[in-house]
């Protein structure tokens, strides 16, 4: 005979859930003889401060012992992990820091799982259990009340007519127990993840700070790529632009005697050479520029200056060099504004700023055009925007009609 494969899944389950509720009833009744001992001396001595001052120590230190138990439970039976709750110490033991960590801790409710909720759920457990021993009995009793001595068997069961209603009672109960011993450990599960471990605001805060330490790696891998990028244009493809350029210069200065339409061809192979090395000089600095690596944001800084081909009125002052996707963005909030600043504002001017206040990096970039920029207009100070925000920056744009047009962004720069 076949069992079906849902039966047989309901059934394993409903063992798994009935031996995980049985295995909870003694670690749920830990803490019962501590406050019953508690209870009974303080009502025959009348000393309840000793009595109250024994307890508390007892259950202080009993209290991580059954919390280390419970996540076992859950862990071993159930396959549930009950996150610890681990909140750093702090560096200074003062009555405030100690304050603060007993709040990130909250030992009150650990404490108050095991000595108030435990002993209700161990109540709910033994419930379930005789539920459960009942139904066998009922469901098995046509097979075993025949064993029974006449006189019990009459007292129990009366006629052989009644033993059919406890078997339909025991298997109807038997029926539904898998869901209420599923529901149960549910509720168990529920009330376990949010005593014994972090709180659902701790657990987000957790989930905030993993996301930000991985958007941190990944933004730095993404630098670290580009700069590769970067260094294998410029050593490789580069390198070998500039090698061709060389020699059809060479061929079209040594070999005077060629025919017009050959040193036409090689004259026009030269200039789109040329051409093409400028590009990829441009496209290189617009990946990552050598020299922002080499020498910092000052040196590539002062030579995108002196590329733009309008006056830039520049000004760096900074002590020491920030981090280098700090660096990074910098420039590019600088490079993207002066190019706006030439080819669509028509300015005249422009004046660049880059200054550490604290803990943040301000650039500033301020030109005479035309103004009407738009940072939310879908434009390249959109994409501004989002490499500044991807730092948890701020970026501002400021640029009535009729200009000026100010761009300001803030980077943390905390190492």
């Amino acid at each position: 005979m076949t069992i079906p494969a849902g039966l047989r899944r309901t059934v394993l389950r409903a063992r798994r859930d009935t031996g995980f509720l049985a295995a909870g009833v003694l670690p749920h009744l830990a803490l019962v003889p501590v406050w019953a001992w508690a209870a009974t001396t303080t009502a025959r001595t009348g000393n309840w401060l000793l009595t109250v001052s024994v307890s508390a120590v007892l259950v202080v230190l009993v209290a991580p012992v059954l919390t280390a138990v419970q996540r076992a439970r859950y862990r071993r039976l159930i396959g549930v992990d009950v996150p610890r709750l681990t909140p750093a110490a702090p560096e200074r033991r003062t009555w405030a820091s100690v304050a603060r960590w007993l709040v990130a801790a909250r030992p009150w409710r650990r404490i108050g799982y095991h000595l108030v909720l435990g002993p209700l759920l161990a109540l709910l457990e033994l419930l379930l259990l005789v539920a459960a021993a009942a139904c066998l009995a009922g469901v098995t009793a046509p097979a075993w009340s025949w064993a029974l001595p006449t006189g019990i068997r009459l007292d129990w069961f009366g006629y052989a007519t009644r033993l059919p209603v406890y078997a339909a009672a025991g298997l109807l109960l038997l029926c539904a127990l898998p869901w209420i011993a599923r529901a149960v450990a549910g509720a168990e599960t529920r009330m376990a993840l949010e005593l014994l471990g972090p709180s659902r605001s701790q657990r987000l805060q957790e989930r905030v700070d993993q996301l930000a330490v991985s958007r941190t790696d990944l933004i730095e891998a993404v630098d670290a790529e580009r700069r590769r990028i970067e260094r294998d244009l410029h050593d490789g493809t580069q390198q070998r632009l500039v090698s061709l350029a060389v020699n059809l210069g060479l061929a079209i200065a040594g070999h005077p005697d060629l025919p017009s339409e050959a040193r036409e061809v090689i004259t026009r192979a030269h200039l789109e050479a040329k051409e093409a090395i400028g590009e990829l000089n441009d496209l290189v600095r617009g990946l990552h520029p050598a020299v922002l690596e080499d020498r910092g944001l000052d040196a590539a800084l002062s030579g995108l200056a002196a590329r733009t081909p309008l006056p830039v009125r520049l000004r760096v002052d900074l002590e020491e060099r920030v981090a280098p996707n700090v660096e990074s963005v910098a420039y590019f909030v600088v490079s993207e504004a002066l190019t706006n600043a030439t080819k669509h504002a028509n300015a005249m001017r422009a004046e660049v700023m880059v200054r550490r206040v604290g803990e943040v990096l301000r650039v500033r970039v301020t030109d005479d055009g035309l103004g009407g920029a738009d940072a939310a207009g879908g434009t390249g100070l959109t994409g501004l925007a989002r490499r500044v925000g991807s730092l948890d920056g701020s970026f501002h744009v400021s640029s009535p009609v009729g200009g000026p047009t100010t761009i300001t962004a803030e980077l943390p720069c905390a190492r």
